[in-house]
Order: structure tokens, then C-alpha cells, then sequence
């Protein structure tokens, strides 16, 4: 029986409320629920990306595992990679709350899946987009 989550999903800002729903039943089902929690921030992180770089179109989520870890894949059809924010000390100063950028916290999503996985990269598919992944130890 092949237990892996293959799903598509519109790429938008509910895709990834629904897939941390199917990933929390299927790592329950795997007993991995030790790991829920840093798979859900991953996966969010990755279908987020995915529907910003290819709005309302199909992206692909794949959740597979094995011994060795916990694979998440996510696929869109935008060539662009996701830029992550440089990581710097964060102080008092540096924040900006100024009305115009006072909720533009974005791009920190890439280091975290980077501090959270084994390994996560990316591949392209060609002309029609790309696979982001990561893994996470089981």
C-alpha cells in the first residue's frame, strides 16, 4: 500500500491551511507526531512560497517518507526561485514600524525550513516550473 500524499491544490491563501490538514492525519497515521509540528512550519512555508510565486494556478504537494526521514516536495509552475531575507541580528532598532512596512515580516520562511530540515533545495522542471523540497529527520 503506497501511504504517500500526493495532492493538488489551488495556489492560494487557504492552500495552506488544507494541506497542514491532510499532513497532520497522515504523519498521525505515519506515528511521526513527534515531528508534527516542524513538518506543518515547513510544508506551510513551502505551499506559501508556491502560491505567491504562481497565484491561482496548480501547485503539487508530495509528503512521503522512509527509515531515514520525512520528504516534503512542492511544485508550481513560476521559474523564480524564492528569495530569502538575509539573516541578520534582529534588534530594537532595526525593526520598522513605520505604517507603510509595519506588516511586511515576510521572507524569513526559507531560513527556517532551511534550520528545520536535514537537507531542502530545489529543482527545476524544465520550462514549466519547479520542485522545492526538504527533509526532515524521522
Amino acid at each position: 500500500m503506497n501511504d504517500d500524499l500526493n495532492v493538488h491544490l489551488l495556489a492560494c491563501p487557504t492552500a495552506a491551511r488544507l494541506a497542514r490538514t491532510l499532513i497532520s492525519r497522515r504523519i498521525t497515521q505515519w506515528g511521526y507526531t513527534h515531528r508534527l509540528d516542524d513538518v506543518l512550519l515547513v510544508a506551510s512555508e513551502l505551499i506559501t512560497n508556491a502560491s505567491k510565486a504562481a497565484p491561482n494556478s496548480r501547485i503539487k504537494l508530495r509528503l512521503n517518507h522512509n527509515s531515514q526521514g520525512i520528504f516534503i516536495s512542492v511544485w508550481d509552475s513560476a521559474k523564480a526561485l524564492p528569495q530569502a531575507k538575509p539573516v541578520t541580528e534582529l534588534t530594537p532598532e532595526a525593526l520598522d514600524a513605520s505604517t507603510n512596512d509595519w506588516d511586511n515580516g515576510g521572507g524569513w520562511g526559507l531560513p527556517l525550513v532551511e534550520a528545520l530540515s536535514s537537507a531542502c533545495g530545489h529543482h527545476p522542471t524544465g520550462s514549466d516550473g519547479k520542485w522545492i523540497w526538504a527533509t526532515l529527520e524521522a
